[in-house]
């Protein structure tokens, strides 16, 4: 294994997918000449050139509509949004066209494509740049949604995501693309619906992905020199989800909390608590509790951006209460 940034993990994916599929080309905002905002696509202008590495025009609805299109008929768009934030102006072409075409053909047209980018609160990104979308996604049928919280996570799922026939929703948070983390040699992928338990413990499980789970694991330590042991569970992808090894945990800790940086009001972080209220309610020894961000517009001001979302602090209290 060698140790790199998050963001060198998904360009290392790009790089092997596009030496291995000579259908597949990417497109986005500034992705070729400028390298990207995050600098994912750096160099790759310069290595494929602009027939695979496209710069398109500020206009998500347009090129997203042009990268269903090219899916349909056989090639693999994988496309950057410079934050998904921008994509809810194409939330028509997602909702209605990418995650509807296989459904209203009957099976007989897919629309294998990718569309990937940061989402989530970054530093001073203010309410326009900061949202959070992944519980919208999860909520259209015919998408796959995906979380990945370390560099090796980064790279074998969005392999997965490329080779997928299906549109995947690949949610980078911005706040990983400079974290590092080993990454293995070689070619590899990671199965979607399969969680990762990241960390073992007996007394409460915390339910999370993405940026969550590190919060989780630096609370986890620290709670740890209390007595108290955390199991860290990471979905790693939405849809589908492994439930079943949620419930496992529950079933052994007792205990429950959904962590996630998106509003805490209708976020992913209900759906957990619900498919445990329904599916382990009778090994709880406690109710299901969120960890989330504030049900407010992001605030410029750092002072307040850090009280609008999850902290290690706000989840070492979290798992106080709920132990107590």
């Amino acid at each position: 294994m060698a140790t790199k940034l998050y963001r060198e993990a998904i360009r290392e994916a790009l790089i092997e997918e596009l030496d291995r599929n000579p259908r597949m080309f990417l497109m986005g905002e500034d992705i070729g000449r400028y390298q990207g905002t995050f600098r994912v696509t750096e160099g790759l202008f310069q290595k494929y050139g602009s027939k695979r590495v496209w710069d398109t025009p500020i206009s998500e609805p347009g090129f997203i509509a042009i990268a269903i299109g090219a899916a349909i008929e056989g090639l693999k768009p994988v496309v950057e949004v410079m934050t998904w934030s921008f994509a809810l102006l194409a939330f028509d072409q997602i909702v209605n066209h990418a995650a509807k075409i296989l459904y209203k053909s009957g099976g007989a047209c897919a629309v294998p494509m990718v569309i990937r980018g940061p989402a989530g609160p970054g530093k001073q990104l203010a309410a326009q740049h900061s949202h959070s979308l992944e519980a919208w996604l999860a909520h259209s049928p015919g998408l796959k949604v995906v979380l990945p919280s370390t560099p090796a996570d980064a790279k074998g799922l969005l392999k997965t995501a490329i080779r997928d026939n299906n549109p995947v929703m690949v949610i980078e948070h911005p706040r990983l693309y400079l974290t590092k983390g080993e990454v293995p040699d070689g070619d590899y992928t990671i199965p979607f619906g399969v969680a990762d338990v990241k960390r073992t413990g007996r007394d409460v499980t915390i339910v999370t992905y993405s940026r969550g789970v590190q919060l989780a694991l630096n609370a986890a330590e620290h709670l740890a020199e209390q007595g108290i042991e955390v199991e860290v569970i990471d979905l790693r992808t939405l849809i589908p989800c492994d439930w079943e090894t949620v419930f496992r945990s529950v079933r052994k800790t007792h205990r429950a909390i959904a962590l996630h940086d998106d509003w805490r009001f209708a976020g992913f972080g209900a759906e957990i608590a619900a498919q445990i209220q329904e599916h382990a309610f009778d090994y709880l020894d406690a109710p299901v509790m969120r960890v989330a961000g504030a049900d407010v517009p992001m605030p410029y001001n750092k002072h307040l951006e850090a009280l609008a979302v999850p902290s290690e602090q706000s989840v070492i209290e979290a798992v106080r209460q709920i132990v107590a």
